[in-house]
């Protein structure tokens, strides 16, 4: 069975056509009949002061599902999501917001929509616990941010496990609500919750730290609204230091597994940003790494800088740069000499 789980708060404009995206989706059952793929949609009303909830309504259609939190328990998207997961009954989740829109299948190729897909992904993986899509940035004046598009960029370049893996302490990799869950995974990591930073990247850490994997489909199946006024973009927890603080605490736990002493790859700003959230859960760099002459033989937070020649395999390597592409010239760099990233090295920001 596959439930939709859509929280929103005053979303009257856009709601009905998000709801329409997802329930619009066709697939062919086992009878050889087209039929619905989603069986049931959990719409959370987050203490909405407009016509969202009768807007909804108005679409008399029996598999949604309504739920309201009530004004004095509302804002947090966490608690919206784990009061419709508590109402969901599907095996598969998925998500949807409110202001976002679905690619469904269409007429002539049921079966060839966006959650279809992924639930597909997820049937023939039981390691994969979400499933994402590549997606399509837009906004309503036309004019989607640089940021925004170098961000959807780089979550579109990542589509297999193995991407998935090499980028999970970088950025959240997956457009949350752009994903299916497998949902024996999602509550074996404690389903959603708040978090002190973004809560989705939160849950894929954890699911990360379990064992499981991410994938996407490689085929742009969701618009992702850009809206400068949402509530997210605000929200101090989505800021750049409570982001690294709390992917700081998940990479803490790594290195301490992998056991080895700690090179900080990068002596600039964000190398030593991300050192000193380490030290906050007990993990210190024991050297950092840089190219730039004027900084090697001297020393940073009380450990020395060392040149690019003198990385071994008897540390753990952690790249925390922040200029925008040497990321990946220091993994070309690591891997041309043997390096193996996940064993040897481990990409951060």
């Amino acid at each position: 069975m596959l439930s939709v789980i859509l929280p929103y708060r005053d979303a009257e404009r856009t709601i009905v056509r998000a709801a329409e995206s997802v329930l619009a989706e066709r697939v062919v059952d086992r009878s050889g009949a087209v039929a619905p793929m989603v069986h049931e949609l959990v719409a959370v009303d987050d203490g909405s002061r407009d016509g969202g909830f009768s807007a909804l309504a108005s679409m008399h259609d029996a598999r949604i599902v309504h739920v309201r939190i009530a004004p004095e328990r509302s804002g947090s998207v966490a608690r919206a999501l784990a009061a419709g997961l508590a109402r969901a009954r599907g095996d598969f989740i998925a998500r949807m917001d409110a202001d976002d829109v679905s690619v469904p299948s269409c007429a002539q190729a049921p079966g060839s929509g966006r959650i279809a897909a992924q639930v597909e992904v997820l049937r023939s993986d039981a390691r994969v616990a979400a499933c994402g899509c590549l997606v399509e940035p837009f906004a309503d004046d036309g004019e989607v941010t640089e940021g925004m598009r170098a961000y959807v960029a780089w979550q579109n370049a990542i589509v297999t496990p193995e991407d998935h893996a090499r980028a999970i302490f970088v950025e959240s990799p997956l457009c949350h609500p752009a994903t299916t869950l497998r949902r024996d995974a999602l509550e074996a990591v404690g389903g959603f919750r708040d978090a002190p930073f973004a809560e989705d990247w939160d849950l894929w850490l954890r699911l990360d730290r379990a064992g499981f994997r991410f994938e996407k489909v490689p085929r742009v199946l969701f618009r992702w609204r850009q809206d400068r006024a949402s509530v997210t973009r605000r929200d101090p927890r989505c800021s750049i230091p409570r982001m690294r603080e709390g992917r700081a605490a998940y990479l803490a736990e790594r290195l301490r597994a992998m056991n080895k002493p700690i090179d900080v790859w990068g002596a600039g700003p964000t190398g030593k940003r991300l050192a000193r959230a380490l030290e906050a859960h007990g993990v210190r760099a024991s050297r950092f790494v840089d190219v730039d002459p004027r900084k090697i033989g001297r020393t940073r937070r009380g450990v020395p800088v060392v040149a690019r020649d003198q990385v071994s395999r008897d540390h753990t390597i952690v790249v925390a740069v922040g200029a925008r592409g040497a990321r990946d010239l220091i993994r070309s760099d690591l891997a041309s000499r043997g390096f193996v990233e996940g064993r040897d090295f481990i990409a951060a920001a």
